[in-house]
C-alpha cells in the first residue's frame, strides 16, 4: 500500500497469504532518518529491503526499530533487518525479556526462533525521538509487555496487536492468542482516551482517519 499518510508507509510484500496480514510500518522522522515499527516474520526483511530500495532508502538510513510485542510475526526479521540497518532496537523492558529468551515465554502465540538482544529498554511513558515525536504506551494483556506507539501531533497510533480490524471493524485480538484478555481490554480503555485520528493495526486495516470514535465504541461493547 506504500505511502498511506504522509510520512507514513505500509511496507509492500510481507503478507505470508491473501487470508493473513501483517502491516510493517515505516515512519519518516524529521531530518533524513527512518524508523520501522515492527520486522514481520522470518524472510520479511527481503521484502522490507526491497521496499526500501523501491523509495530510495539506504538500509543505513532507518536508525530505530520499534517493537510492539515479541510473537514471531513481528520479531521474525529483526535479527536481520538490525544487522542490515545498523538500527537501534527498542522494545519494553517485560518484552525485551522474552526476545532474548530469558525467561522463555509459554504464553499464547509464537516466541521467537532465537533470542535477541534489545538495545533500549521502554517503560510507560517514555519519549521516544522518532517520527517527530512517538510516546510509548505500556498496553498489556495481548502479552506482558505489549506496547503501542502514540504520535500525539498527528494523532496516530500504532498499536500492535492490541486491536484488530476486520472488515472495516474493530475488535480486541482474539483471546486465543492473547495472554490476559481482561487486561487487554483494561489497555482498550486506557488508550480509547486518547486523541486519536489514525489507529495503525498490525493484522487488518489500517484506520487511516476519524478512528477514535470506532475505537470508543468498541470500548463501550467490551466487557
Amino acid at each position: 500500500m506504500a505511502e498511506i499518510l504522509p510520512g507514513v508507509h505500509q511496507v509492500e510484500g510481507v503478507d505470508p497469504s491473501p487470508d493473513f496480514s501483517t502491516h510493517v510500518y515505516l515512519l519518516k522522522d524529521k531530518g533524513s532518518s527512518w524508523t520501522l515499527i515492527d520486522s514481520g516474520l522470518p524472510g520479511a526483511h527481503a521484502a522490507i529491503l526491497a521496499y526500501l530500495a523501491k523509495i530510495k532508502v539506504e538500509p543505513t538510513s532507518v536508525k530505530r526499530i520499534l517493537l510492539t510485542h515479541l510473537h514471531r510475526d513481528h520479531t521474525g526479521s529483526l535479527k536481520a533487518l538490525a544487522a542490515q540497518t545498523k538500527a537501534r532496537t527498542f522494545a519494553h523492558w517485560i518484552e525485551a525479556a522474552y526476545i532474548a529468551c530469558d525467561p522463555k515465554y509459554d504464553g499464547p502465540g509464537t516466541p521467537p526462533a532465537e533470542p535477541f538482544a534489545v538495545d533500549e529498554r521502554l517503560k510507560d511513558g517514555d519519549p521516544i525521538d522518532a517520527a517527530g515525536g512517538l510516546v510509548a504506551y505500556h498496553t498489556p494483556g495481548h502479552t506482558p509487555g505489549h506496547t503501542a506507539y502514540y504520535q500525539p501531533e498527528r494523532k496516530l497510533l500504532f498499536s500492535g496487536d492490541l486491536f484488530f480490524a476486520l472488515g472495516g471493524k474493530l475488535a480486541l485480538t482474539p483471546p486465543d492468542f492473547t495472554h490476559h484478555t481482561p487486561t487487554a481490554v483494561i489497555s482498550a480503555r486506557r488508550v480509547a482516551q486518547l486523541s486519536i485520528d489514525g489507529l495503525m493495526t498490525y493484522h487488518g486495516g489500517p484506520v487511516t482517519a476519524n478512528a477514535g470514535a470506532s475505537l470508543r465504541s468498541l470500548v463501550q461493547s467490551l466487557k
